[in-house]
């Protein structure tokens, strides 16, 4: 069991190795591609996409063919891209690969999780999440540090062959020690029409929606970070790639921290009193940058602390929601879980090159795309009132 947890988390730490490794380098890469901010910011947004849609068609497939076939063939497919990504002689193939890159990996996210839930139930099953979860946590720390570490040795193609090189080393573990969990007899039948069947059941659950979008918008709050923080830290606040990189780095701990700290709040606070908690520290927080931004009063301390601010909101409203949605479709989780996990990237995905459109050397669209994100996240909680919500902890 410890060597198929180690595999399942190094399989579960590529993706936002992927997500993050290479965004100290947007700004270098826009010039190399000769391309403005928001077409360098189309590579995450693709990778977005491809990723919410590898769960919801890869998830659903290991149901019926088996955990194996699919979570190999997966991870090739992101090996491959990846690669391919470092060699990429324009934007609209690196745009493209990104895609892939997603699709593929997206297996060892959606099937990784199917595989935990394949051989453990209850706490024991807990304790396996909270393993993987917490090897994911280390990723946004020490993605950015790493890949600001290459991009000055060696430029940012290098990032992608460090990627890439890791990817193998997930589809080895995975092909040595990840076993098919899923026996003949528990498979689904029924192919793309039972999908789609579960898809139009948790769908119709007007409150699973309603928490299942706020928690898609709160996401894109942080996917509209990610994508202009680079020009953010470089061009306005003139920080080196180096500095750049500790900055995401800093960013990164906040929301470890913030996530550890939240699980000890469950149980003394509803979910629903978190989870407005969270709302309201974003959207404050990313005004405040917004009025900060316009007023030509930002700096690198008020820029950081306020950041701080929204991403311990987000963390509160992405664990609260999604333990508020999955809890109505218990019936459906898998599906549940998909539909959670595309709705994630494809919210995140048409945020991210938005925050681009006022070019290279300002962050008001920034800000404004997280204002504007934090600000519908609300909205969608109008669908839950006609249902309460369920109660966790003592």
């Amino acid at each position: 069991m410890p060597v198929l947890i180690a595999a399942l988390g190094l399989l579960a730490f590529v993706m936002p190795l992927a997500t993050d490794m290479y965004l100290p380098a947007l700004p270098q890469m826009a010039g190399d591609l000769h391309a403005d901010a928001s077409g360098i910011q189309l590579t995450l947004t693709t990778f977005l996409i491809g990723m919410g849609l590898g769960q919801l068609i890869l998830g659903p497939l290991s149901d019926r063919f088996g955990r194996r076939v699919p979570l190999l063939a997966g991870s090739v497919v992101c090996a491959a891209a990846t690669a391919l990504c470092a060699l990429a002689p324009s934007l609209g193939w690196l745009v493209v690969l990104r895609f892939l890159q997603g699709f593929g990996g997206a297996a060892g996210v959606v099937i990784g999780r199917a595989v935990i839930a394949d051989v453990a139930t209850g706490e024991k099953a807990a304790k396996l999440f909270g393993i993987v979860m917490a090897l994911n946590g280390l990723a946004p720390v020490i993605a950015p540090v790493a890949g600001g570490a290459v991009i000055e040795a060696s430029g940012w193609r290098t990032v992608f062959w460090v990627l890439a090189a890791a990817t193998v080393l997930a589809l080895a573990a995975a092909a040595v020690a990840v076993p098919e969990s899923l026996p003949l007899h528990q498979r689904r039948t029924g192919g793309a029409a039972a999908t789609i069947r579960a898809v139009r059941e948790v769908l119709a659950d007007r409150s699973y929606l309603g928490y299942t979008l706020s928690f898609g918008f709160s996401l894109a709050v942080l996917f509209c970070y990610l994508a202009g923080a680079s020009f953010l830290f470089q061009n306005i606040l003139g920080l080196s790639i180096g500095e750049t990189s500790a900055a995401f780095a800093s960013t990164g701990i906040v929301g470890a921290l913030a996530t550890v700290a939240i699980t000890k709040l469950v149980g003394r606070f509803t979910p629903t009193a978190l989870l407005r908690a969270g709302l309201y520290a974003m959207l404050a927080s990313s005004a405040a940058l917004t009025v900060l931004a316009l007023s030509h009063a930002l700096t690198l301390a008020f820029a950081l602390g306020l950041v701080y601010v929204a991403l311990v909101g987000i963390c509160l409203v992405t664990v609260n929601a999604t333990a508020l949605a999955l809890d109505r479709v218990p019936q459906a989780a898998g599906a549940g879980s998909a539909v959670l996990g595309t709705g994630q990237g494809l919210l995140g995905a048409v945020a991210a090159p938005l925050v681009g459109l006022g070019g290279a050397h300002t962050a008001v669209p920034m800000f404004l795309g997280m204002t504007c994100s934090a600000a519908l996240a609300f909205l969608p909680l109008r669908l839950t009132r006609s249902t309460p919500a369920p109660q966790f902890g003592p």
